[in-house]
């Protein structure tokens, strides 16, 4: 018999005080749903509640997966101007026999400038989210080259139970938790890709430290860059713009707006690694044509050539990853560092023994201002926050000290603070295996870099590293980044070192 219980998602995805959200439903059996809404941060604030809502059982449409569910509307929730900018958690309930099922969906308040007495401005990395979401069948890494907004998101990516594996990160070498991690997704009957992507294994944990701590963060969604990029205009009462985690999918216009932002002399914080390594596109507003939120995420990644912009006057837009010599836009213009120059730490065959911490080169920096660490101590160890996806940037060494060539379009003035190996898979390394007639990750990586995927071309990045690094754009904004997904594992941990240096640098730049 068929596991049955009730799922949905919330359009659109982000809103503003005084707006509605729609819940579109599918229960099994037709059973009616009873819906919470709570707000997430140190504590969690039921906002809203409903019983027994009429819901149809409806079938996942065979394109779901690109072209959206398409269920109809079971009710709506008007959005208080009084709730905080934030995300909102939405648990949908139904009764199958005495035993409750549940399931999430969620939703973004964004904040209204106005109003707002916040400094500090946090997207989450929704288009990561929604790269990996696998509800329906396909996703960016299993043949799908565009994927829907208005879907549920599958098991793992809005909720995962505690227990050991969670973390995709491989804690406890040679005990191979990369082993327990896939055994902690199928014990949970979660997303094969639950854990690469999704609110619980960065966001989350950040949130709810940085409300702990007292600090006033607005949130938004990446496509809320794009379709408000007013949010970091010229009137912004922002001084600090935040990635947290695994925010790998940015759009053109996203980092205009992030890009403009910091070279009016904002700050950034970039706590995440593979960041911004793909370009995509946001597509198809509401699904229909009407004007509206984006519905569909389109990223042709390795099929590239077949973007229908490949080869034409709008190439700029090409979904490739940002460094492709095709785009000469590296993502190592806005971060400092780039997934292409780094790879992964502990996870797999890649760095299996790495100390899962960077060893320290520039302590003297005023990030480390009352850590006492000190040239040659290894940061964030004890916590593994260097783990899963890295970024680096090519350099030099002189007197025992890195410095960046800015060959790879690293600003000539980025401090590099911090490093650990990574490295890319290769056809042995792979947890997923290329297939005979596909190159490697590596292959074509080096391939989109140097147009070429011979031996010297891979061996030019085949020794990356994660790099925790600072550099001041020309309009006098602090630009910081942890070159890694796992930094906000020091602040869940409570690794104190971990925490100082965040406090320091929410504290100087907001």
């Amino acid at each position: 018999m068929a596991y049955e219980t009730v799922t949905g998602y919330c359009w659109p995805q982000s809103v503003a005080g005084g707006e509605r959200v729609d819940l579109h439903l599918s229960s099994a059996g037709a059973r009616p749903v009873s819906v919470e809404v709570a707000h997430i941060g140190a504590t969690r604030t039921v906002v809203f509640a409903e019983n027994d809502i009429p819901t149809g059982d409806h079938p996942t449409p065979p394109d779901a997966s690109h072209a959206g569910c398409g269920w109809p509307v079971a009710s709506d929730i008007g959005i208080e101007p009084e709730w905080p900018s934030g995300y909102y958690e939405v648990i949908l309930s139904i009764d199958v026999d005495g035993k409750i099922r549940r399931t999430h969906a969620f939703f973004v308040v964004r904040p209204v400038h106005a109003t707002t007495s916040a400094t500090i401005l946090l997207a989450l990395g929704t288009n990561t989210w929604h790269a990996y979401n696998d509800f329906g069948g396909r996703n960016l890494y299993n043949g799908g080259t565009a994927v829907s907004l208005q879907r549920p998101m599958a098991p793992g990516y809005l909720y995962k139970p505690p227990g050991a594996g969670q973390r995709v990160t491989s804690l406890h070498p040679p005990d191979p938790q990369s082993a327990s991690h896939v055994g902690y997704l199928r014990m949970n009957h979660l997303s094969p890709w639950g854990g690469s992507a999704g609110w619980p294994n960065w966001e989350l944990p950040f949130v709810e430290w940085a409300d702990r701590e007292g600090y006033a963060i607005d949130i938004v969604t990446n496509a809320d860059l794009e379709e408000h990029p007013e949010l970091l205009g010229a009137e912004s009462p922002y001084r600090l713009y935040l990635s947290i985690g695994h925010d790998e999918y940015w759009s053109g216009p996203m980092r205009d707006t992030v890009e403009g932002f910091i070279g009016r002399g904002g700050n950034a914080a970039f706590l995440s690694g593979n960041t911004a390594f793909w370009q995509v596109r946001l597509e198809d507003a509401t699904g229909d044509g009407a004007e509206g939120p984006a519905a569909t995420m389109v990223g042709y990644k390795g099929f590239f050539k077949q973007d229908p912009v490949f080869g034409t006057d709008r190439q700029p837009e090409l979904t490739t990853i940002w460094s492709d010599h095709l785009l000469e836009r590296p993502e190592n213009h806005m971060t400092g560092v780039s997934f292409s120059r780094g790879g992964y730490h502990r996870i797999g065959k890649r760095v299996t023994n790495g100390a899962g911490g960077y060893t320290l080169y520039r302590a003297d920096h005023w990030i480390f201002d009352g850590t006492g660490l000190q040239y040659g101590d290894v940061l964030g160890s004890s916590a593994s926050i260097v783990g899963y996806e890295c970024d680096g940037c090519d350099f030099i060494t002189r007197d025992g000290l890195p410095y960046p060539t800015g060959d790879d379009g690293t600003p000539a003035n980025f401090e590099i603070l911090g490093m650990a190996p990574a490295a890319h898979f290769t056809r042995t390394t792979a947890s997923r295996p290329p297939a005979p007639h596909e190159p490697s990750e590596i292959e074509f990586v080096a391939s989109r870099l140097f147009d070429n995927r011979d031996p010297a071309s891979v061996e030019r990045i085949a020794h990356g590293n994660a790099v925790l690094g600072s550099y001041i754009s020309s309009g006098g904004g602090t630009v910081i980044t942890s070159g890694c997904t796992d930094w906000v594992w020091g602040l869940a941990e409570h690794d104190r070192h971990v925490e100082q240096i965040t406090r320091n640098i929410l504290d100087r730049l907001a």
